[in-house]
Formats: C-alpha cells, structure tokens, sequence
C-alpha cells in the first residue's frame, strides 16, 4: 500500500482537507491511501505571529495553501516568488537543493512537500539571524 502514515500522539490533532481531526486516548496509524491530500499536523503548524523572517513566512504560505485558506494558484505564485527571495541568500550548495525541490514539489502542486523541504531551513535561518545581530 503506498500513500501517506500519520502516527499520532494521544490528543494529536491533524488538519486533512481542511477538517480538524484529533486522535483519543492512544497512539494511532493512520495510512491515507487518496492522493493529493491535504494534510497538516497543527504541533508543526506555524501561527501568523510566528511567521515573522522570511523562510517562516514562505512555510506559511505552503501551510495557507495545505489548510485550503489561499486560492492554490496565488498561493503557488506567491510561494514561488519567496523561494526566489530565498535563494538570493542561501546560496550553499546543500540550502539550494532544499529550495530546488520545495519549487519542484510546488510546481507538481504537492504543497506538502515543498513545506517539510521547507522548514529544513528554518534552523539555518536561525543561525544567520543570530550571527548577524
């Protein structure tokens, strides 16, 4: 069976489609065999407030999208366009791949993926902005 395995954490609560679902008293597996689901773990969701450098606020973008709370073309276009503003300042080789697949999964409309590839950054993100003040 191929598709996608969530395991969640007792009281875990997944958004799929756009519907809040939250797991009872005991660890579950969940397989979604559909494809091109949404699907959003809300312990990795990104509150707005939180969405204040610029690979948080890419991220956001792909979680809007993921949520079904932006229109997937625009959410595409804008998504496109902050990876492009990403690339100006990562530019290791390693940092570029990330930002190349996170484009590639977008423009195949997997805004999942471009997410989890992503948040990769966010870590490094950090550093920088550390180093710089």
């Amino acid at each position: 069976m191929t598709g996608l395995v969530l395991k969640l954490a007792p009281g875990e609560r997944v958004l799929i489609n756009g519907a809040v679902i939250e797991n009872g008293e005991r660890r579950t597996k969940l397989s979604i065999v559909t494809p091109n689901v949404n699907v959003l773990r809300l312990r990795d969701a990104i509150h707005p407030d939180k969405a204040n450098t610029p690979v948080a606020r890419a991220c956001y973008i792909a979680q809007l999208i993921l949520s079904g709370d932006a229109d997937l073309a625009e959410g595409k276009k804008q998504l496109s366009m902050a990876i492009e503003q990403l690339s100006r300042v990562f530019d290791d080789r390693d940092s570029r791949r990330i930002l190349t697949e996170a484009t590639e999964h977008i423009v195949r409309g997997n805004a999942y993926q471009s997410l989890r590839r992503l948040r990769e950054l966010l870590p490094r993100e950090a550093r920088l902005l550390s180093v710089r003040q």
